[in-house]
């Protein structure tokens, strides 16, 4: 029995490593990509609706995908680690509180919503701020340390910018000169 499912693990980890398989759960609206042989082309054609129902059961995982098609309801059932399934994209996430949402097949219209899940990114937003502020604050500790070096002389002629000569700091003195200019305005 440990090598049936020895082998069910290793043949998963081979499949996951070559398609990105996306984290989605009953309730979740998703696109699948069906790949449809006709003669000797192949084509993709993309499944999209609500997930009802999905088992996850090692390399014999399924899920089922339900749609309403010009007023019929049409379910799908697809096999995750099937090639016959070329992508998986999740639409949007539903909130639900049921594993499997069969309840939906005898609803129609507005009964058959399922409130859409929204996602807290709250520790993302911090982290992205922070890291702002320190380019901010960076960017004022080298303007203070240009402007330390840089002297200002007024003489009659107006105003004059001593830099030291660095040939990395070139567009350095250029904007100071500038900031100098618009401040004599």
């Amino acid at each position: 029995m440990n090598n049936i499912e020895e082998i069910n693990k290793a043949y998963v980890k081979k499949i996951t490593a070559k398609k990105k398989i996306p984290k989605f759960f009953a309730g979740d609206t998703i696109k699948v990509g069906v790949r449809i042989t006709e003669g000797k082309r192949e084509r993709i054609q993309y499944f999209e609706g609500v997930c009802i129902a999905k088992k996850n059961r090692d390399i014999n995982s399924s899920f089922t995908v339900r749609k309403i098609s010009f007023g019929e309801g049409v379910e799908r059932t697809f096999a995750l680690y099937s090639p016959v399934v070329g992508s998986i994209k999740v639409i949007r996430s539903g909130k639900v509180k049921r594993a499997k949402l069969y309840y939906l097949r005898d609803r129609k219209g507005k009964s058959a919503r399922i409130l859409e899940k929204i996602k807290k990114t709250i520790g993302i937003d911090v982290s992205e701020q922070v890291v702002e502020d320190q380019v901010v604050n960076e960017a004022k500790t080298e303007e203070a340390k240009s402007n330390i070096e840089a002297k200002k002389i007024v003489t009659d002629e107006g105003l004059k910018v001593k830099v030291k000569k660095d040939p990395s700091k070139s567009t350095q003195k250029l904007e100071l000169k500038k900031k100098l200019e618009t401040e004599k305005k």
